[in-house]
Protein backbone atom coordinates (compact mmCIF):
# COMPACT_ATOMS: atom_id res chain seq x y z
CA UNK A 1 0.00 0.00 0.00
CA UNK A 2 2.87 2.21 0.94
CA UNK A 3 4.31 2.10 -2.63
CA UNK A 4 1.28 2.70 -4.33
CA UNK A 5 1.50 5.97 -2.06
CA UNK A 6 4.47 6.80 -3.27
CA UNK A 7 3.93 5.60 -6.85
CA UNK A 8 0.61 7.55 -7.33
CA UNK A 9 2.55 10.76 -5.50
CA UNK A 10 5.96 10.58 -7.70
CA UNK A 11 3.20 10.43 -10.60
CA UNK A 12 1.46 13.60 -9.63
CA UNK A 13 4.51 15.24 -8.97
CA UNK A 14 5.55 14.27 -12.70
CA UNK A 15 2.19 15.53 -13.88
CA UNK A 16 2.70 19.37 -12.17
CA UNK A 17 6.40 19.34 -13.00
CA UNK A 18 5.22 19.03 -16.69
CA UNK A 19 2.56 21.29 -16.44
CA UNK A 20 4.62 23.90 -14.78
CA UNK A 21 6.83 23.42 -17.72
CA UNK A 22 4.33 23.82 -20.02
CA UNK A 23 3.21 26.77 -18.52
CA UNK A 24 6.52 28.80 -18.10
CA UNK A 25 6.58 27.71 -21.76
CA UNK A 26 3.41 28.79 -23.28
CA UNK A 27 1.96 31.03 -20.49
CA UNK A 28 0.38 34.10 -21.28
CA UNK A 29 2.62 36.48 -22.40
CA UNK A 30 3.15 40.26 -22.23
CA UNK A 31 1.55 42.09 -24.77
CA UNK A 32 3.49 44.80 -26.81
CA UNK A 33 2.07 47.41 -29.28
CA UNK A 34 5.27 48.32 -31.74
CA UNK A 35 3.89 51.65 -33.78
CA UNK A 36 5.53 52.17 -36.73
CA UNK A 37 5.93 55.50 -38.33
CA UNK A 38 4.50 55.07 -42.18
CA UNK A 39 3.70 52.21 -43.74
CA UNK A 40 5.60 49.03 -43.56
CA UNK A 41 8.48 48.87 -45.37
CA UNK A 42 12.03 47.65 -44.65
CA UNK A 43 13.30 49.65 -41.94
CA UNK A 44 10.96 47.71 -40.54
CA UNK A 45 12.53 44.37 -41.40
CA UNK A 46 13.71 43.77 -38.45
CA UNK A 47 10.89 43.87 -36.80
CA UNK A 48 9.01 41.71 -38.39
CA UNK A 49 11.56 38.59 -38.89
CA UNK A 50 11.53 38.68 -34.68
CA UNK A 51 7.89 38.15 -34.62
CA UNK A 52 8.00 35.73 -37.64
CA UNK A 53 10.74 33.66 -36.21
CA UNK A 54 9.51 33.85 -33.08
CA UNK A 55 12.08 35.43 -31.45
CA UNK A 56 9.70 37.63 -29.08
CA UNK A 57 7.94 34.66 -28.41
CA UNK A 58 11.10 33.41 -26.61
CA UNK A 59 11.03 36.32 -24.64
CA UNK A 60 7.76 35.99 -23.31
CA UNK A 61 6.59 38.95 -25.33
CA UNK A 62 3.14 38.94 -27.70
CA UNK A 63 4.29 41.64 -30.10
CA UNK A 64 1.66 43.56 -32.23
CA UNK A 65 2.58 45.94 -34.87
CA UNK A 66 0.33 48.97 -35.99
CA UNK A 67 0.72 51.76 -38.20
CA UNK A 68 0.40 55.27 -36.76
CA UNK A 69 -2.92 56.46 -38.24
CA UNK A 70 -4.18 59.18 -35.70
CA UNK A 71 -1.20 60.68 -34.25
CA UNK A 72 2.91 60.53 -34.29
CA UNK A 73 4.56 57.34 -33.34
CA UNK A 74 6.12 60.05 -30.57
CA UNK A 75 2.60 60.96 -29.67
CA UNK A 76 1.59 57.23 -29.21
CA UNK A 77 4.65 56.27 -27.37
CA UNK A 78 5.08 58.96 -25.25
CA UNK A 79 1.14 58.53 -24.22
CA UNK A 80 2.38 54.90 -23.39
CA UNK A 81 -0.99 53.67 -25.98
CA UNK A 82 2.51 51.96 -28.02
CA UNK A 83 5.23 50.51 -25.99
CA UNK A 84 7.75 51.14 -28.82
CA UNK A 85 7.70 52.76 -32.14
CA UNK A 86 9.82 54.25 -35.09
CA UNK A 87 10.66 57.75 -35.10
CA UNK A 88 14.05 59.98 -36.29
CA UNK A 89 16.73 61.22 -34.25
CA UNK A 90 15.27 64.92 -35.48
CA UNK A 91 11.65 64.11 -33.94
CA UNK A 92 13.25 62.81 -30.48
CA UNK A 93 15.02 66.05 -30.47
CA UNK A 94 11.60 68.28 -31.09
CA UNK A 95 9.98 66.20 -28.51
CA UNK A 96 12.87 66.60 -26.40
CA UNK A 97 12.57 69.83 -26.18
CA UNK A 98 8.85 69.70 -25.59
CA UNK A 99 9.12 67.78 -22.24
CA UNK A 100 7.84 64.85 -24.26
CA UNK A 101 9.16 61.72 -22.45
CA UNK A 102 10.60 59.38 -25.42
CA UNK A 103 14.35 57.99 -25.78
CA UNK A 104 15.89 56.43 -28.72
CA UNK A 105 17.00 53.10 -27.63
CA UNK A 106 18.54 51.57 -31.02
CA UNK A 107 19.34 53.43 -34.55
CA UNK A 108 17.68 51.14 -36.92
CA UNK A 109 20.78 52.53 -39.23
CA UNK A 110 23.98 53.51 -38.96
CA UNK A 111 24.02 56.67 -41.35
CA UNK A 112 21.38 58.99 -42.98
CA UNK A 113 20.90 57.44 -46.30
CA UNK A 114 18.48 60.14 -47.35
CA UNK A 115 18.83 63.43 -49.85
CA UNK A 116 17.08 64.86 -53.00
CA UNK A 117 16.02 62.99 -55.73
CA UNK A 118 14.82 64.35 -59.17
CA UNK A 119 14.38 62.49 -62.40
CA UNK A 120 17.68 62.79 -64.86
CA UNK A 121 15.64 64.57 -67.01
CA UNK A 122 14.94 67.54 -64.47
CA UNK A 123 18.38 68.52 -65.01
CA UNK A 124 18.93 68.96 -61.08
CA UNK A 125 22.58 67.62 -60.53
CA UNK A 126 23.88 70.15 -57.71
CA UNK A 127 22.05 71.91 -55.04
CA UNK A 128 22.31 75.08 -56.72
CA UNK A 129 20.06 73.94 -59.98
CA UNK A 130 17.33 73.65 -57.08
CA UNK A 131 16.80 77.72 -58.07
CA UNK A 132 13.56 77.47 -59.95
CA UNK A 133 12.94 74.13 -59.49
CA UNK A 134 9.39 73.17 -57.67
CA UNK A 135 10.40 70.77 -54.23
CA UNK A 136 7.48 68.73 -53.47
CA UNK A 137 7.63 68.46 -49.30
CA UNK A 138 5.29 67.65 -46.46
CA UNK A 139 5.40 71.00 -44.68
CA UNK A 140 8.35 70.76 -42.29
CA UNK A 141 10.77 74.53 -41.54
CA UNK A 142 12.91 71.32 -40.99
CA UNK A 143 13.34 71.15 -45.34
CA UNK A 144 13.66 74.83 -45.81
CA UNK A 145 16.40 75.10 -43.47
CA UNK A 146 17.98 71.86 -45.53
CA UNK A 147 17.55 72.43 -48.75
CA UNK A 148 19.47 76.44 -47.46
CA UNK A 149 22.24 74.91 -45.89
CA UNK A 150 23.01 72.91 -49.42
CA UNK A 151 22.69 75.73 -51.73
CA UNK A 152 24.21 78.16 -49.50
CA UNK A 153 26.96 75.81 -49.63
CA UNK A 154 26.73 75.76 -53.12
CA UNK A 155 25.91 79.40 -54.17
CA UNK A 156 22.81 78.83 -54.74
CA UNK A 157 19.79 81.09 -53.23
CA UNK A 158 16.89 78.64 -51.67
CA UNK A 159 14.30 81.68 -51.70
CA UNK A 160 14.46 80.98 -55.51
CA UNK A 161 12.88 77.59 -54.72
CA UNK A 162 8.85 76.81 -55.00
CA UNK A 163 7.95 74.70 -52.50
CA UNK A 164 5.03 72.65 -52.72
CA UNK A 165 3.13 70.85 -49.83
CA UNK A 166 1.04 68.64 -51.69
CA UNK A 167 1.49 65.31 -49.28
CA UNK A 168 1.71 63.41 -52.34
CA UNK A 169 4.11 60.14 -51.29
CA UNK A 170 4.68 59.12 -54.81
CA UNK A 171 7.55 60.70 -56.15
CA UNK A 172 7.49 59.17 -59.92
CA UNK A 173 3.72 60.02 -60.39
CA UNK A 174 4.19 63.34 -58.73
CA UNK A 175 7.44 64.22 -60.67
CA UNK A 176 5.87 63.97 -64.07
CA UNK A 177 3.93 67.30 -63.63
CA UNK A 178 3.80 69.34 -60.47
CA UNK A 179 7.21 68.84 -58.72
CA UNK A 180 10.59 68.36 -60.22
CA UNK A 181 12.33 66.97 -56.83
CA UNK A 182 11.93 65.85 -53.63
CA UNK A 183 13.25 64.44 -50.26
CA UNK A 184 13.66 60.79 -50.34
CA UNK A 185 15.93 57.32 -49.08
CA UNK A 186 18.17 55.31 -50.67
CA UNK A 187 16.82 51.98 -49.65
CA UNK A 188 13.69 53.12 -50.93
CA UNK A 189 13.37 56.18 -53.59
CA UNK A 190 16.81 54.67 -54.91
CA UNK A 191 15.68 51.13 -55.06
CA UNK A 192 12.68 51.42 -56.66
CA UNK A 193 14.11 53.81 -59.94
CA UNK A 194 16.52 51.35 -60.19
CA UNK A 195 13.95 48.73 -60.15
CA UNK A 196 11.91 51.06 -62.90
CA UNK A 197 14.74 51.60 -64.63
CA UNK A 198 14.34 55.87 -64.62
CA UNK A 199 17.25 57.62 -64.32
CA UNK A 200 17.39 59.67 -61.33
CA UNK A 201 20.20 62.12 -60.09
CA UNK A 202 20.46 62.13 -56.04
CA UNK A 203 22.16 64.78 -53.42
CA UNK A 204 22.82 62.97 -50.85
CA UNK A 205 22.46 65.18 -47.27
CA UNK A 206 25.79 64.06 -45.49
CA UNK A 207 27.92 64.66 -49.14
CA UNK A 208 27.01 68.52 -48.34
CA UNK A 209 27.19 68.58 -44.23
CA UNK A 210 28.40 66.21 -41.94
CA UNK A 211 26.00 67.16 -39.32
CA UNK A 212 22.95 65.79 -41.40
CA UNK A 213 24.56 62.28 -41.41
CA UNK A 214 21.85 61.92 -38.02
CA UNK A 215 19.99 58.68 -36.95
CA UNK A 216 17.00 58.25 -39.11
CA UNK A 217 14.79 55.64 -38.59
CA UNK A 218 15.41 54.75 -34.98
CA UNK A 219 13.66 52.72 -32.55
CA UNK A 220 11.82 54.82 -29.32
CA UNK A 221 10.46 53.69 -26.38
CA UNK A 222 9.37 56.36 -23.27
CA UNK A 223 10.74 57.14 -19.75
CA UNK A 224 8.28 55.31 -18.01
CA UNK A 225 9.28 52.31 -19.67
CA UNK A 226 12.49 52.27 -18.72
CA UNK A 227 12.23 53.02 -15.15
CA UNK A 228 9.52 50.64 -14.37
CA UNK A 229 9.69 48.10 -16.59
CA UNK A 230 13.34 47.98 -18.21
CA UNK A 231 13.21 44.44 -18.02
CA UNK A 232 10.41 44.22 -21.07
CA UNK A 233 12.74 46.99 -22.94
CA UNK A 234 15.51 44.37 -22.15
CA UNK A 235 13.55 41.44 -23.30
CA UNK A 236 12.20 43.63 -26.67
CA UNK A 237 15.58 44.90 -27.85
CA UNK A 238 17.50 41.52 -27.39
CA UNK A 239 14.54 40.19 -29.78
CA UNK A 240 14.93 42.95 -32.18
CA UNK A 241 18.22 43.04 -32.45
CA UNK A 242 18.14 39.28 -33.65
CA UNK A 243 15.44 40.12 -35.85
CA UNK A 244 17.30 42.98 -37.54
CA UNK A 245 20.54 40.65 -37.46
CA UNK A 246 19.28 37.73 -39.49
CA UNK A 247 18.36 40.45 -42.08
CA UNK A 248 21.41 41.67 -42.88
CA UNK A 249 22.44 37.83 -42.66
CA UNK A 250 20.14 36.61 -44.83
CA UNK A 251 18.38 39.00 -46.99
CA UNK A 252 16.42 37.47 -49.51
CA UNK A 253 14.39 35.24 -46.61
CA UNK A 254 14.00 38.61 -44.58
CA UNK A 255 12.80 40.27 -47.13
CA UNK A 256 10.57 37.59 -47.85
CA UNK A 257 9.22 37.63 -43.93
CA UNK A 258 7.85 41.21 -44.53
CA UNK A 259 6.37 40.63 -48.12
CA UNK A 260 4.64 37.73 -46.08
CA UNK A 261 3.05 40.50 -43.26
CA UNK A 262 2.63 43.36 -46.03
CA UNK A 263 1.79 41.64 -49.63
CA UNK A 264 0.81 44.82 -50.97
CA UNK A 265 4.11 45.88 -51.31
CA UNK A 266 6.38 45.63 -54.68
CA UNK A 267 7.96 42.25 -54.62
CA UNK A 268 11.21 43.94 -57.25
CA UNK A 269 11.70 46.57 -54.81
CA UNK A 270 11.46 44.83 -51.46
CA UNK A 271 14.53 42.32 -52.41
CA UNK A 272 16.35 45.35 -53.59
CA UNK A 273 16.31 47.48 -50.98
CA UNK A 274 17.09 44.80 -48.03
CA UNK A 275 19.73 43.73 -50.16
CA UNK A 276 20.70 47.56 -50.01
CA UNK A 277 20.13 47.78 -46.30
CA UNK A 278 21.88 44.61 -45.01
CA UNK A 279 25.17 46.28 -45.22
CA UNK A 280 23.62 49.73 -43.48
CA UNK A 281 22.28 47.78 -40.61
CA UNK A 282 25.36 47.80 -38.69
CA UNK A 283 27.97 49.37 -41.21
CA UNK A 284 30.55 50.47 -39.04
CA UNK A 285 29.37 50.62 -35.41
CA UNK A 286 30.59 48.62 -32.75
CA UNK A 287 26.89 46.47 -32.55
CA UNK A 288 23.83 47.15 -34.04
CA UNK A 289 21.58 50.18 -32.43
CA UNK A 290 24.37 51.92 -31.28
CA UNK A 291 24.38 56.03 -31.21
CA UNK A 292 26.79 58.05 -30.70
CA UNK A 293 27.03 61.46 -29.06
CA UNK A 294 28.53 63.56 -30.98
CA UNK A 295 25.90 62.29 -34.23
CA UNK A 296 23.04 63.66 -31.06
CA UNK A 297 25.04 66.69 -30.57
CA UNK A 298 26.10 67.64 -33.90
CA UNK A 299 22.59 67.40 -35.46
CA UNK A 300 21.22 69.59 -32.48
CA UNK A 301 23.58 72.46 -32.69
CA UNK A 302 22.60 72.20 -36.39
CA UNK A 303 18.96 72.64 -35.86
CA UNK A 304 19.93 75.33 -32.77
CA UNK A 305 22.21 77.11 -35.41
CA UNK A 306 19.94 77.18 -37.78
CA UNK A 307 17.13 78.99 -35.57
CA UNK A 308 15.23 76.28 -35.89
CA UNK A 309 15.55 75.70 -31.84
CA UNK A 310 15.37 78.28 -29.43
CA UNK A 311 17.36 75.86 -26.70
CA UNK A 312 19.04 72.58 -26.76
CA UNK A 313 18.20 69.51 -24.82
CA UNK A 314 20.14 67.19 -22.78
CA UNK A 315 21.25 64.41 -25.76
CA UNK A 316 22.41 62.21 -23.17
CA UNK A 317 18.50 61.86 -21.97
CA UNK A 318 17.25 61.46 -25.78
CA UNK A 319 19.29 58.43 -26.54
CA UNK A 320 20.25 55.62 -24.36
CA UNK A 321 22.92 52.35 -25.74
CA UNK A 322 21.97 50.11 -22.71
CA UNK A 323 20.03 48.06 -24.32
CA UNK A 324 21.78 47.11 -27.68
CA UNK A 325 25.34 47.55 -26.50
CA UNK A 326 27.41 44.08 -26.77
CA UNK A 327 28.32 42.89 -23.25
Amino acid sequence: MKKILILIFLTILAVSCKDSAKNAKGGEKIKITVVLDWTPNTNHTGIYVAKDLGYYEEEGLDVTIIQPGNGTSDQLVASGKAQFGISYQESVTLARLQDIPVVSIAAVIQHNTSGFYAKEDKGIKTPRDFENKRYGGWGSPIEKATLKALMDKDGGDVEKVKIITSGDTDFFASSENSIDFAWGFEAWTGMEAKVRNIPVNYIKLSDYNKNLDYYTPVIITNEKMISQNSDIVKKFMQATKKGYQYSWENPDQAANILLKSAPELNKDLVMESQKFLAKEYKSDAAYWGEQKPEVWENYMNWLYDNKLIDKKTDILKAFTNDFVKEQ
